[in-house]
């Protein structure tokens, strides 16, 4: 082959190369806008995985999502579950378990994520009387602090996931919520958070303002929609699950809200959905993600 032909060669190599590159499709769920990475919290399937669960696994699978978070292995041995869901094509990130395991057993709980593959563990409510306040939230603070600290040692990272009752105004005049607390009494390096954007929203916060006001501690984000025409200013930390709505449709400003989340350093997002509908809603939601924009 002569130099000439050899350097066309290439040419034509390296263009169709490209072409290639340009036509591979985008990760489910992303787009222009909205990069992700976005999984599925397998808790919004949780009235399917009792029936079947490798048919479950499947199912999701089936969406195109790739990373996943885990509420429970039911009943398979943390090793079986992981085998089952990396056959599938999904990628363990993170999962829930109780309060009471991360302040009682953190290295059992630190044991059983390692074999699962995780990233993070945390959890998604703390036991409390009455309002949860300042002062309870800085005794789970350090309860958060220790299973960070063993969990560290194990590679992972701890994670708490707000859940509406700690946005109440602090009434023992520290001027801080509860959630103030949570984060600031943290250590960075042991404790993460992960923001239920519905969890900000209903109890009339702004999920926008809470992820600048703390860059870098939110890595992990629910992505959930509150239905149009409930009401806001709740401190319950409990609604109608059927009030989880497609991404979109409901009272959450995504871009700003998107925008502020990739500003501020979120590494995972995850739907979850809690609603009856949730196996039909989790595709439309996807497509609203690979279509918005901010």
């Amino acid at each position: 082959m002569t130099r000439r032909r050899f350097l066309a060669a290439g040419s034509i190599a390296t263009a169709a190369f490209a072409t290639g590159c340009a036509s591979a499709p985008a990760a489910v769920g992303t787009g222009a806008s909205f990069k992700g990475p976005v999984g599925l919290q397998l808790y919004s399937l949780r009235a399917l995985f009792p029936r079947d669960v490798p048919g479950t696994v499947q199912k999701v699978a089936g969406y195109g999502i790739k990373e996943v978070e885990l509420a429970g292995t039911y009943n398979f041995k943390p090793e079986a579950f992981r085998d089952m869901l990396v056959k599938a094509g999904l990628d363990p990130v993170s999962q829930h378990v109780g309060f009471d395991r991360l302040e009682k057993e953190p290295a059992k709980v630190a044991m059983e994520a390692k074999a699962l593959g995780l990233r993070y563990t945390g959890c998604a409510a703390i036991p409390h009387k009455g309002a949860f306040d300042a002062p309870q939230a800085s005794r789970a603070a350090k309860v958060l602090n220790e299973a960070g600290k063993v969990f560290k040692d194990h590679g992972l990272r701890c994670f708490y996931h707000c859940h509406g009752f700690e946005f109440r105004p602090d009434s023992g005049g520290t001027g801080k919520m509860a959630m103030d607390v949570l984060i600031q009494e943290t250590d960075p390096a042991m404790v993460a958070f992960q923001m239920d954007v519905m969890w900000v929203q209903f109890p009339g916060q702004d999920p926008a303002q809470w992820l600048l006001k703390y860059p870098s501690r939110w890595h992990l984000m629910h992505l959930k929609d509150l239905k149009k025409g409930v009401a806001t200013g709740s401190h319950s930390g409990g609604t109608d699950p059927n009030n989880d709505v497609v991404l979109g449709t409901g009272q959450m400003n995504w871009p700003v809200i998107l925008a502020a989340a990739k500003k501020s350093g979120v590494r995972h997002y995850f739907i979850e959905d809690e609603s009856m509908d949730a196996a039909e809603h989790i595709p439309l939601s996807l497509h609203y993600l690979s279509q918005v924009r901010f």
